[in-house]
């Protein structure tokens, strides 16, 4: 038998799913996460489902894991000393950057400016240079870079970064020092930019390529920490980790190219999102991902969740692809306040983590929380994880009275108002991504998922008028089945840089070529077999003139004059204009995709409709400001086309859903919640 095992790492639990391949039967566990060391959890995780499952670790053969170590590294700071190797008379380039100044009119007078990840100190130069054409304006003084780099040594960098300028028509230069710092700095690991980015754009090639080294060692380490846990334990299992853009990389590569880890966690729960979108039919989704800390949001279009060329992690942006995710600090263990000097009710960003977590969770937490205001108004009983984790009542009662005494208001009035507060801050997230892309969300359906995002969804649905609301089986651990049924991803890149009028499809189409062949052989020596490679292509484009580009898909055989068209209106939908000026193909990439995971949903048996017989006992709940009766259903016990009426609350191991009055919750056939407006009900 063969088993590939997803695990996810968030702030507050570690999700963990198990899989057959050939059966697709899964079995699923929470653990809590161990921030000072996430490896921890993620070891004691696996071991703990797989004896519970009864799965020898010798039968697993994918460890497959979405990881958060690359984006605490750098929000904490925690990076290496990078030292920065530039061509002569580039030495400021980080201390220069960009004019742009995050915020609105005079923003600058607040805005602390970032400190570069390469130090001035650190930065030498390499007297050299390459043309804009590719050509060799100046060789390479390999005795003077030799004497500059005695520097780096002094200064007692952690890893180096080479970025020359124009590399990206011509690595040359940068691959000869990249060898000589090995020779003089052995043991110090070398990122170069045309590796990690060959693009035109110094300044975003530069920032790349030294976040790349600064989380470099981290990533290594701790990739390595996982790999000798993994054989200590026993298992075979080829470890891949989960990349910003929602594909897999093995566990050598993200050593080599840790900076496209920087999202790796929120792209697992979109990558599950898009497979249980296919199984239920909806094209387009909108993802709310809620969990213990923060909520990430998504869209996917046409089964197709939206990328972008940017990875944002606290103040650094690099050029590196990602699953355009935006995320709030609004979570379960989000804290509600009441500040003296406004006196007026907050909740988040701060969080209660998994130590000492919500007062519900009787760990010594005393601050109230979302969680703890869906206790008081009975949306979250008082069994969780399968009767493994009980809820203190009295000390959510205790915690949340703490805020309605300060706001002179009941207690349920102000548990409600912190729900409404929290939903309000998840809803302007969703606008983010739909309304502020030129989308309605009226067109699509809302899916929610992560520990806290089912209570959440019907609520948000409401916001949106998006529906119907989809709840997944196992939502609480969506993002490890993405993880685990996910794929083998590698991409890359070349600088085109010509007007529409100034090439040829022949000359582009050559160029497609050649970087096809170069992701093809790399996919290949993972192991995929070239019948199985999927390929897709993207091309930069923007109009003459301007900045910035937006990027499109190129189905094969597609003409330069196509590509201009579709521009046209992906820039009008975007922008509400066009310019009538010829459009500019900057940048060609391609992306090879391994095999798809062969695996199946399975399908519930068909029932009459009632849901009696998954009823466990009747409920109160206070929802739209008065006490009403509700009912607790246990969802392993729903049956295809079954209706759920609400008000009800449907519990199951990793999640809690909460179905609103006027609402009803269909069960499909793969066992998906649909929720909709009682005279919407979605068809099961």
């Amino acid at each position: 038998m063969s088993y590939r095992l997803g695990v996810d790492v968030g702030g507050t639990f570690t999700d963990l799913i198990v899989i057959d391949d050939a059966t697709g039967q899964a079995f699923r566990d929470k653990v809590p996460s161990t921030p000072h060391d996430p490896s921890q959890a993620v070891i004691a995780g696996a071991r703990q489902l797989c004896e519970r499952a009864g799965i020898a670790p010798q039968d697993i053969s994918l460890f497959l894991h979405g990881t958060t170590v690359a984006t605490n590294a750098v929000l904490e700071h925690k990076i290496a000393r990078v030292g920065l190797i530039v061509t002569t008379g580039y030495r400021h380039i980080l201390q220069i950057a960009r004019s742009l100044v995050p915020g609105g009119l005079a923003a600058w007078i607040v805005w602390p400016k970032p400190t570069p990840m390469a130090p001035l100190e650190c930065t030498i130069e390499a007297p050299e240079r390459i043309g804009a054409d590719g050509s060799i304006v100046r060789p390479l003084d390999e005795a003077g870079l030799r004497a500059n780099l005695r520097i780096l040594a002094e200064e007692k960098v952690e890893a180096i970064t080479v970025c020359l300028i124009n590399s990206y028509m011509n690595d040359v230069h940068e691959r000869r020092v990249a060898e000589i710092c090995a020779e003089e700095l052995p043991g110090i690991p070398v990122s170069i930019s045309a590796d990690i980015l060959p693009e035109m754009q110094e300044y975003e090639r530069a920032l790349t390529t030294v976040a790349n080294s600064a989380v470099r060692p981290t990533v290594s380490r701790y990739v390595g920490n996982l790999e000798a846990e993994l054989k200590a334990w026993g298992t075979p299992a080829k470890l891949n980790l989960l990349r910003s853009d929602g594909g897999l990389m093995s566990a050598e590569k993200s050593r080599g190219a840790p900076v496209n880890l920087l999202m790796s966690g929120p792209a697992g729960g979109v990558a599950g999102a898009v497979w249980v979108a296919k199984n239920a039919g909806q094209p387009n989704v909108l993802t709310l991902d809620m969990g213990g800390t923060s909520t990430d949001v998504a869209l996917i279009e046409d089964y197709q969740a939206r990328l972008r060329r940017e990875t944002s992690v606290g103040h650094l942006t690099v050029r590196a692809s990602s699953l355009d995710v935006k995320t709030v600090g609004a979570g379960g263990g989000s804290i509600a306040s009441v500040p003296e000097l406004t006196r007026a009710l907050r909740v988040g960003p701060q969080s209660a983590g998994a130590v000492p977590g919500p007062a519900a969770y009787g760990r010594g937490g005393e601050l109230p929380t979302v969680t703890d205001a869906n206790v008081v108004l009975g949306y979250l009983p008082e069994n969780l994880l399968g009767g493994a984790f009980k809820l203190d009542r009295a000390a959510a009662t205790r915690a949340v009275q703490t805020v309605a005494d300060a706001l002179g208001l009941p207690l349920m009035d102000a548990a409600a108002g912190i729900i409404a507060i929290v939903n309000e801050t998840m809803f302007g997230a969703l606008r983010l991504v739909s309304v502020q892309q030129g989308y309605d969300p009226r067109d699509f359906a809302l899916m929610a998922f992560g520990g806290a995002g089912p209570l959440h969804g019907n609520a948000l649905g409401q916001l949106m008028g998006s529906w119907p609301v989809i709840i997944p089986p196992s939502p609480g651990v969506l993002c490890a089945w993405g993880d685990a049924t996910t794929r083998l991803r590698v991409d890359a890149q070349r600088s085109f840089n010509k007007l529409v009028t100034h090439t040829s499809d022949a000359e582009v189409g050559a160029v497609i070529a050649d970087v096809i062949a170069q992701v093809s052989a790399e996919l290949a020596s993972e192991g995929v077999d070239t019948a199985d490679i999927e390929l897709r292509t993207e091309i930069d484009i923007r109009y003459a003139g301007q900045a910035f580009e937006v990027p499109l898909f190129s189905a094969p055989g597609a003409t330069i004059a196509e590509l201009a068209s579709r521009f046209d209106a992906e820039h009008k939908r975007l922008f509400t204009f066009n310019l009538q000026v010829p459009q500019e193909l900057v940048n060609i990439r391609v992306v090879a995709l391994g095999k798809a995971a062969n695996i199946q949903a399975p399908k519930l048996a068909r029932g009459d409709g009632n849901p009696a017989a998954a009823k466990l006992r009747d409920h109160e709940v206070w929802m739209d400001g008065a006490a009403r009766p509700a009912v607790i259903y246990d969802r392993a016990l729903l049956r295809a086309g079954d209706i759920v009426p609400g008000p009800a609350v449907i519990i199951e191991m990793d999640s809690t859903t909460l179905v609103h009055t006027g609402h009803n919750a269909s069960v499909d056939d793969f066992g998906n919640l649909l929720i909709a407006p009682q005279l919407l009900v979605a068809p099961a």
